[in-house]
């Protein structure tokens, strides 16, 4: 089962080619009410590193979400070659369904350089084989959820994540806005540095802007809580695979005006900073 998860994400990153700047991506149902955002991302960085020379990979990404994606619908993606240099290529990236842009990016490449180079420090945290998988919901609690919320909740997906410090998104106590998970998938892949650079931009949009949540007692589950990530910044730093531990390390600096802001670093398990992350969401309390 593992490794069915693991192709069909792999499938799903895999677009169909319309035209020489025209791509056509399928939708995948996990749960969320809309299209999940980390889906557009790497859909949309898989279709831009298809316009540019192989030797060329992916250092920066930032993106917006527009609108709400529709699940039961194919999403285009439009691109525009706007620069190729000596050294970089940008590529502007307008994902679109039933003729309206969800999401505006771009997305840089770089020919691989040397020079100057320094990290922060991984944080100190038990290794992932010293935790427990994330807390799975019991079954009397799942039924009593919607329908789409049992899905997300209950799903064997193709990830496995491990926190350092569990949290019941159903019953959330305040704490602190940091959280360290570490995440890999579930079954190997190939040695593809694109298709690892296309997998970690889907699954950087997990647990992001919900480290904004975490000194409120709320989550996504919150009943009168509406949230949704409103853009997105992934810079890749060093190689990495998405099948082996990474530790992805959260905080979260202000919330304010129905917003939050949360950034990420993601560590290789011997302590590479591999890729870091910055994402604001609205975060909207409604009346009961």
């Amino acid at each position: 089962m593992p490794e069915k998860h693991v192709s069909e994400l792999v499938e799903l990153l895999e677009l169909e080619r319309l035209e020489d700047n025209l791509f056509r991506g399928q939708s995948r149902d996990i749960g969320t009410r809309f299209v999940f955002g980390g889906q557009v991302l790497g859909q949309a960085l898989s279709a831009a590193q298809q316009t540019v020379d192989p030797s060329r990979q992916a250092h920066s990404l930032h993106a917006y979400f527009l609108r709400a994606g529709d699940i039961d619908a194919p999403i285009v993606y439009s691109i525009e070659r706007a620069r190729d240099g000596g050294s970089f290529s940008s590529r502007r990236v307008v994902a679109i369904q039933h003729g309206q842009p969800i999401l505006n990016g771009a997305v840089s490449f770089q020919v691989p350089e040397k020079g100057v180079e320094h990290q922060s420090s991984m944080p100190e945290v038990p290794a992932p084989e010293d935790l427990e998988p994330i807390h799975q919901v019991s079954r009397e609690e799942l039924a009593r959820l919607p329908v789409k919320l049992q899905r997300w909740l209950g799903h064997d997906g193709p990830f496995e994540f491990r926190q350092v410090w569990p949290r019941d998104e159903l019953h959330p106590a305040k704490r602190p806005p940091i959280q360290h998970i570490w995440f890999r998938l579930t079954a190997p892949v190939n040695d593809s540095a694109v298709l690892h650079s296309a997998l970690l931009a889907y699954a950087s949009d997990f647990h992001l802007i919900g480290t904004a949540t975490l000194p409120h007692g709320i989550s996504y589950v919150t009943h009168n809580i509406q949230m949704a990530s409103l853009d997105h910044a992934l810079w890749f730093h060093r190689p990495f695979r998405v099948d082996e531990w990474l530790l992805y390390s959260f905080d979260s600096p202000t919330a304010q005006g129905a917003r939050g802001l949360a950034r990420g670093q993601i560590f290789s398990r011997d302590g590479r900073l591999v890729a870091s992350t910055a994402q604001e969401g609205l975060i909207r309390l409604r009346g009961d």
